[in-house]
C-alpha cells in the first residue's frame, strides 16, 4: 500500500473518532478527500479538482433518495393543508395506542415489506402512512427512525432471504450453496435484528411521550414544543401571501425569511410575525385559506391515499409470486412509488385549492425539495470521500483516464489485513464480520459480498468453520454497515429524512445496540453451526 492508502484509512479514523465526539465530519472529510487525491496524483490542483467531483459524485448516486424524500415530503404537505393528515392516522391509532406499541409495530410493517421488495419502497410507504401514526402515538422521530432502520435496513436486508441478491453474490465466492447462505443468514439477521431492537427501544422508551395529535403537528412543522405554536400559522401561509404581505408593510424579501426561518420568540419579533399572519390571513380567499372548510375532500384523500398506496403494495405481491404482472423490486420499485406519490400529490392540490393548485403545488414540491438538502445535503462531501475509496467511482473523482486502472483504497487494506487472521473458529468468525463492516463504510452494502464471501471458502475450511456461516457472518457485516444502519451515506439518509431528524444522530443511535446485536449473532451463529 502507498501514501495514498494510508492517509485514505488515517481520513476513516478521524472520521469515526470525530463522529464518536458527537460533532460534524464534514470537514475532516473534505480535508481527506484533498489529502487522497493530492498524494496519489501528485497534483495539488487535481486534489482541489477532487473535492468537487466527489461531492458531484455522490450526489448523483444519492439523488434518487433525496428526490423521493422530497416527493412524498412535498405529498405530506398537500394532505397537511387538506386537514387529510390528521384523518388518515386515526385507523391507525387501533393498534398505535402509544409510543410503546407504535414502536413495535411500525418495526414489524417495515420488516415484512423490507423483506419481500428491499427496503428502498417500504420507507416512503412508511413515511407517508404509519410514521405519522407513530408520532402521534408518542414515538418520537428518532425512535421511529432507530425501528425503521433496524428492521428494515438491517434485519430484512441483511438475510435477502426472498430476492437472495445478497446470499447469491456471497455462495458464489464461497463456493457453496445460496440456499446453505440464505438459510444462516436469515437466523443471524433474526438474532441480530431482534437484539438490536431490544436495545434500541430500551435506550429510547424514556423519551416516548403521551398520545396527542399536537406531537403530530409540531414534527409535520419541523418545530420545537416551545416556538410550535406561534410559528405553526406563519409557516402553512402561501409564499406569494407572505410576499405580498411583506412588501405591504415595507419588509422587503428578508421578511420573508424572518417568517420562514425566525428565532421563535426573541425580542419583539414574535407579535409582529403574529400580526403579519393575521393580516395575511385576512386577504385570502375560501380556497386558499389554510384552516378552509373542506371535510369532504378532506375524508377523501384521508382514504385514497393510503388505499392507493397499500394497493400498490399488492401490485407489487402479485408480481413477485404471479406472473400476471411485471416483477417490481428494487430501483424500480423506488420509482413507482415516488410516481404514485407525485400523482396523489397533484390530485391533492388540485382538490384543496382549484385554481390556485398551478401555485401551491409547485410550492410543495420546492418545500419538499428544499427540506430534502437542508436536512440531508451535509452528507454529500462525506459520501464523496467514501466513494474515492471504491475503484469503481475514485478513476471518475481524480480525473484518471478512461481505461487507467483506479485505486481501490479500501479494498486494498481490506485485502492486507487477511493476511493477518489467525485460524481460530472465533478469530475468524470476528475478523470476517469486521472485514465486512469496513467494506460497508462505502455506503453500499453488497460490494464487499464477494470479499467476504471468499474469505469464507478459504477461512473455513482452515478453521473447521462452515463456509456457509462465514459467508453469513460477512454477509451480516457488510449490509448491516453499508446498507446501512451504521454509515450516514447510505441508503440511510432516506430514513432519516422521512423521520425528520439528523442522520448523523440516528447513525449514533443505533450504533451500539446493531454492534450487541452482531457480536451476539455472531456468537450464536458459531454455536449453533
Amino acid at each position: 500500500m502507498g501514501a495514498a492508502h494510508w492517509i485514505y484509512l488515517s481520513g476513516i479514523i478521524v472520521i469515526i473518532a470525530v463522529m464518536i465526539a458527537r460533532k460534524n465530519v464534514v470537514i475532516p472529510a473534505i480535508a481527506a478527500t484533498f489529502l487522497t487525491a493530492w498524494v496519489f496524483t501528485g497534483s495539488f490542483v487535481t486534489g482541489l479538482e477532487s473535492i468537487f467531483n466527489a461531492g458531484l459524485t455522490a450526489a448523483s448516486e444519492l439523488f434518487s433518495i433525496f428526490l423521493i424524500i422530497a416527493l412524498v415530503t412535498a405529498l405530506l404537505g398537500a394532505l397537511r393543508a387538506l386537514g387529510a393528515d390528521r384523518r388518515m392516522v386515526e385507523p391507525f391509532r387501533v393498534v398505535m395506542r402509544s409510543g410503546h406499541s407504535a414502536f413495535w409495530v411500525l418495526a414489524a410493517v417495515t420488516y415484512v415489506i423490507s423483506l419481500f421488495f428491499w427496503p428502498t419502497p417500504a420507507v416512503p410507504l412508511m413515511g407517508a402512512i404509519l410514521l405519522p401514526a407513530a408520532i402521534a402515538a408518542g414515538l418520537p422521530p428518532i425512535s421511529s427512525g432507530v425501528a425503521i432502520a433496524i428492521a428494515g435496513q438491517g434485519m430484512a436486508l441483511s438475510s435477502d432471504y426472498v430476492i437472495q441478491v445478497a446470499p447469491g453474490l456471497s455462495a458464489k465466492a464461497a463456493g457453496v450453496q445460496t440456499g446453505a447462505v440464505a438459510d444462516r443468514a436469515m437466523v443471524l439477521s433474526l438474532i441480530t435484528g431482534l437484539v438490536a431492537l431490544g436495545l434500541g427501544y430500551l435506550m429510547t422508551r424514556g423519551e416516548f411521550r403521551k398520545p396527542d395529535p399536537a406531537l403530530l403537528e409540531r414534527w409535520e412543522a419541523g418545530e420545537s414544543e416551545a416556538a410550535a405554536p406561534r410559528r405553526s400559522l406563519i409557516r402553512v401561509l402561501p409564499r406569494r401571501v407572505l410576499r405580498a404581505e411583506t412588501i405591504a408593510t415595507g419588509g422587503g424579501d428578508g421578511g420573508v425569511a424572518v417568517l420562514d426561518h425566525g428565532s421563535g420568540g426573541n425580542g419583539g419579533d414574535g407579535g409582529s410575525s403574529d400580526a403579519m399572519a393575521q393580516r395575511a390571513l385576512s386577504s385570502l380567499n375560501e380556497d386558499d385559506r389554510p384552516g378552509a372548510d373542506c371535510p369532504k375532500r378532506s375524508k377523501a384523500f384521508a382514504a385514497i391515499v393510503p388505499l392507493t398506496l397499500i394497493g400498490l403494495v399488492g401490485y407489487m405481491l402479485v408480481g413477485k409470486f404471479t406472473g400476471l404482472v411485471p416483477e417490481v423490486v428494487g430501483g424500480d420499485a423506488a420509482a413507482l412509488v415516488g410516481g404514485v406519490a407525485t400523482v396523489l400529490l397533484l390530485c391533492a392540490a388540485i382538490a384543496r385549492n382549484g385554481r390556485h393548485s398551478l401555485e401551491r403545488c409547485a410550492d410543495h414540491i420546492v418545500d419538499g425539495l428544499v427540506f430534502a438538502m437542508k436536512a440531508m445535503g451535509v452528507v454529500i462531501p462525506i459520501a464523496g470521500f467514501f466513494f474515492i475509496g471504491n475503484a469503481d467511482f475514485a478513476g471518475k473523482i481524480m480525473g484518471m483516464e478512461e481505461g487507467a486502472k483506479a485505486p481501490g483504497f479500501l479494498f486494498d487494506a481490506v485485502v492486507r489485513m487477511q493476511d493477518a487472521i489467525p485460524d481460530s473458529q472465533y478469530v475468524v468468525g470476528f475478523g470476517v464480520l469486521i472485514i465486512g463492516m469496513i467494506t460497508g463504510l462505502d455506503g453500499s452494502g453488497f460490494a464487499g459480498l464477494p470479499l467476504t464471501g471468499s474469505l469464507a471458502g478459504t477461512l473455513g475450511p482452515a478453521s473447521g468453520v462452515d463456509p456457509a456461516l462465514l459467508a453469513a457472518i460477512g454477509q451480516m457485516g457488510c449490509v448491516w454497515s453499508g446498507g446501512g444502519v451504521l454509515v450516514a451515506w447510505s441508503s440511510l439518509i432516506a430514513v432519516a429524512g422521512f423521520a425528520r431528524v439528523p442522520v448523523l444522530e440516528l447513525v449514533r443511535r443505533s450504533f451500539l445496540p446493531v454492534l450487541a446485536g452482531l457480536v451476539v449473532a455472531t456468537v450464536a451463529g458459531l454455536i449453533i453451526y
